[in-house]
């Protein structure tokens, strides 16, 4: 569950839809066979009853995942690019 929650960043759709997706049918089914114990869980945590989540198969996302520290600080730049203030602020090098 933990993997396919990973994939891409849930969005809320008004008060109670959570928006989800996924890449493929089949990784549709493992969340939908989750699904249940994690809207229990937002539910009780969240005091919202009226939640729900809804799950939508995007054969073209893609997975920004980081393999080494050049890959990750850059991902982190794209992110913020302040990240580069205080990297030359602290003199810290990513072959260290």
């Amino acid at each position: 569950m933990e993997s396919i929650l990973l994939i891409n960043d849930p969005v809320l759709n008004g008060s109670t839809t959570i928006h989800f997706e996924l890449p493929n049918e089949g990784s549709k089914l493992d969340f939908e066979s989750e699904k249940n114990g994690l809207l229990g869980y937002l539910r009780s945590h969240l005091h919202n009853h009226d939640l729900s989540i809804e799950v939508i198969v995007n054969e073209s996302i893609t997975s920004n995942k980081s393999f080494n520290d050049q890959d990750r600080y850059n991902r982190l730049h794209e992110i913020n690019p302040n990240i580069e203030l205080l990297r030359t602020t602290f003199g810290l090098d990513l072959n260290a």
